[in-house]
């Protein structure tokens, strides 16, 4: 008999549990799909080819991002072109060569540390290093130097975490087959943490899209053109320059321009699944390459 209320109580807690975690996921799951509905319904129909190709101008009284899309190209290329080799090279640096495990914790509970920090307190420190310090004043490559010290400790944890799942026995046969510590980690280490780095790439280059109070901070909110057309001075990375996130707050909050907000705010969504897709991807080729 108590056999029987005990195992019809285990049912009913567990009908209620698999219930409520139905219930969570559905309205997980209608909640993102209402976000990207109402974005899309709101934006789409404000998306023009003279919007994504012209300069705003005060004088024609028109409204353009060309400038604004440029500018998060090059923050987003320059800030992974940084971001990538440092925090690889230290991932497999605290993985593979440092003999100090209590000196490679205190690191990675740094990195863990840094990774929760308000974004804002990196644009101020960035104000004061980069652009006074450093005299870079407020220019995308300020911006970008922010952010490249906003990813690291992302980049590095994820990469990390990824070596570590690379089992040891394929360092040992290496080894064995007479190969040094640089070319075991070149041809058997870092192609097995692929998965990793891409994962660390995904979550940097989401959080550069989405990044704004650091950039009104270090990069400014110019919507120019010039910089990116006055010789290499650096494909522009010298002037100030505003981002489509810095763009989408600066239309929808000083401008009242909500409808050209929405329009950017799609842009950044079909962004966002552009390089899923595309990291979707490398990580197919390279699992597809591992079992070769």
């Amino acid at each position: 008999m108590n056999d029987t209320k005990f195992s019809t109580r285990r049912r009913i807690w567990g009908g209620t549990m698999r219930g409520l975690m139905v219930l969570c996921a559905g309205l997980t799951c209608a909640l993102a799909l209402f976000l990207i509905l109402y974005v899309l319904i709101k934006g789409v129909p404000h998306l023009s080819w003279e919007l994504l190709s012209t300069k705003p101008s005060y004088l024609s009284d028109t409204i353009g991002i060309l400038p604004d899309i440029i500018s998060t190209v090059c923050m987003v290329l320059t800030t992974l072109l940084f971001v990538l080799p440092l925090g690889v090279c230290a991932a497999v640096y605290l993985t593979e060569y440092a003999a100090n495990k209590r000196v490679v914790a205190v690191i990675e509970y740094a990195a863990e540390t840094l990774s929760g920090i308000p974004s804002i307190i990196y644009g101020l420190v960035g104000q004061m290093f980069f652009c006074q310090f450093l005299g870079m004043k407020k220019s995308l490559i300020a911006g970008a130097m922010t952010l490249v010290i906003m990813n690291l400790p992302t980049i590095m944890r994820t990469t990390q975490e990824s070596l570590k799942t690379v089992p040891q026995s394929y360092r040992e046969g290496a080894f064995g087959l007479g190969a040094g510590k640089w070319r075991v980690i070149r041809t058997v280490v870092i192609p097995g943490c692929v998965d990793g780095v891409i994962t660390g790439c995904i979550l940097s280059v989401g959080r550069i899209l989405g990044e704004s109070a650091a950039l009104l901070f270090t990069a400014g909110f110019a919507h120019t053109l010039r910089p990116l057309f006055e010789g290499i001075r650096a494909v522009g990375l010298e002037g100030a320059g505003a981002t489509l996130t810095v763009a989408l707050y600066v239309y929808a909050k000083e401008q009242g321009e909500f409808g050209v907000a929405f329009a950017i705010a799609a842009i950044l969504m079909f962004l966002t699944l552009v390089i899923n897709l595309a990291a979707g991807l490398v990580t197919k080729y390279y699992n597809r390459k591992k079992k070769l």
